[in-house]
């Protein structure tokens, strides 16, 4: 039904949108939680924070 897109486009936008800020919010906190371990061990390798371009 055509007149039925819009609805199903915005419901897939806001599909998409949700599930790249929980993928994004999931992120920062592995991040934080990857950090905080290392800072506790005083053992902080700069090797595995250096991004291979």
């Amino acid at each position: 039904m055509p007149q039925m897109m819009p609805i199903n486009w915005m419901i897939s936008f806001f599909f998409f949108i949700w599930v790249f800020i929980l993928f994004n919010i999931m992120n920062y906190y592995i991040f934080n939680l990857k950090m905080n371990n290392m800072k506790n061990n005083k053992k902080i390798s700069l090797k595995t924070l250096n991004w291979k371009w």
